[in-house]
């Protein structure tokens, strides 16, 4: 998402953290940030757990939980349904699952497949952040 954002002059705050606390403090998988810097991403945040203050109105536009079971610990965290916490795969097409698939304990090919639809959801995201057609004319090529 940074990427794009940067990319695009898109200027948005991009964090990320998980429900659990299982990992606060450690980088990411080493699995994943091979296959991410195999990418061109860098990946060099320490990893933070959720806060009931992340998930205000109003402190960030939009938190995405990377699958269904997270979404729900998500949910109960902001005391109910709100619509600024949202799936990752409302911005994907039918062709993804609905979750993002946690690779961890498989092999180095899920941290791939991890990656092929954070790429394909995060230009949609940053769009409809933006509010605007940020991308004209980016993907005519792909059409054709």
């Amino acid at each position: 998402m940074k990427r794009f954002a940067e990319e695009f002059r898109v200027p948005v705050e991009v964090d990320s953290a998980g429900t659990h606390g299982y990992h606060v403090g450690e980088q990411a998988d080493v699995r994943m940030r091979a296959a991410a810097e195999s990418r061109g991403y860098e990946m060099n945040s320490l990893a933070r757990q959720v806060t009931t203050n992340d998930l205000d109105p109003g402190h960030y536009d939009l938190v995405l939980a990377m699958d269904s079971d997270n979404h729900a610990i998500l949910t109960e965290m902001a005391g109910g349904i709100s619509p600024h916490v949202r799936l990752f795969s409302d911005y994907l097409d039918e062709d993804w699952p609905k979750d993002v698939p946690d690779p961890y304990y498989g092999e180095d090919e899920g941290f791939e497949e991890v990656l092929d639809m954070l790429e394909a959801g995060c230009p949609l995201i940053l769009q409809t952040l933006a509010g605007a057609d940020i991308f004209e004319g980016e993907f005519d090529e792909e059409a054709e």
